[in-house]
């Protein structure tokens, strides 16, 4: 037993390597408070959960990244917002994007998904790092594009640049009308795909990895699991009364001065 009260432990990661000096991951649904149907680790204040039972699991996910963590208001655009502060005591957002930067080994940023697709790029040299929430929207209206521009600004790389994909809803899981499907496809034609049975669909981490190839990012890791079909992830599609996980990280140390 280690003697903290329930929801204080550091809950489980899914850590991914983006350079040295730079902390990354993906939470799951596991080391969380919340009760069904959120159940456990859900860090979303907007889908009806207990608000004390988000404030102590983001609170977990805080110990995990050893400072605190910034979230947005996601609105499925491309609004970019940099952060070179932790947020102020009791915040619990920092404004509507779909985007954060940070600047600053003191402030972690993080976006949440239950589908969308959680980019986390970073810039270990430079101290830049940046977490993406990449929906259907999102992704034709430029919000990685934008995101890595404004890294750029601040003083990152993009020869230097490294990012992961986490996990989300599959090509062959997201069925969509075919209109839809050729709208998205007409901007992004990696996302054409099918679903496991036959009707069209999109998949938006095809189309993910082909934005950050044409914009110049070769480091680039996939957690290739499908929220759609993996229990151990929130997923909207699957039950629209859930919670959500979050892809966060923070850039320890830099060695590149901006």
């Amino acid at each position: 037993m280690s003697g903290r009260p329930p929801g204080t432990d550091v809950p489980p990661v899914l850590e991914v390597d983006l350079g040295a000096g730079v902390r990354a991951g993906f939470s799951t649904r596991v080391g969380g408070v919340s009760r069904p149907p959120y159940d456990a680790l859900n860090l979303g204040y907007a889908v009806g959960d207990d608000p004390s039972a988000v404030d102590r699991n983001r609170a977990g996910l805080a110990r995990w990244a050893g400072v605190p963590v910034a979230y947005a208001t996601q609105v499925h655009g491309s609004r970019v917002v940099v952060l070179s502060q932790p947020p102020a005591p009791g915040s619990t957002t920092a404004g509507e994007a779909d985007a954060l930067v940070s600047v600053s080994p003191e402030v972690a940023v993080a976006v949440l998904v239950a589908d969308c697709v959680p980019v986390l790029l970073a810039d270990a040299e430079a101290g830049v790092v940046a977490a993406v929430h990449a929906g259907r929207r999102g992704l034709v209206a430029g919000v990685l594009e934008a995101a890595v521009a404004t890294m750029v600004e601040h003083g990152a790389s993009v020869r230097r640049l490294r990012a992961a994909i986490g996990p989300a809803i599959a090509g062959e899981s997201y069925e969509v009308p075919a209109a839809l499907q050729d709208e998205v496809a007409s901007v992004h034609p990696q996302t054409r795909a099918t679903t496991s049975w036959g009707t069209p669909a999109l998949d938006l981490p095809a189309g993910v990895a082909a934005v950050l190839e044409a914009v110049g990012v070769e480091h680039v890791v996939h957690l290739a699991r499908d929220t759609w079909t993996d229990p151990a992830l929130f997923s909207f599609r699957r039950s629209q009364r859930t919670g959500r996980f979050a892809g966060v990280v923070r850039p320890v140390t830099a060695t590149h001065p901006r």
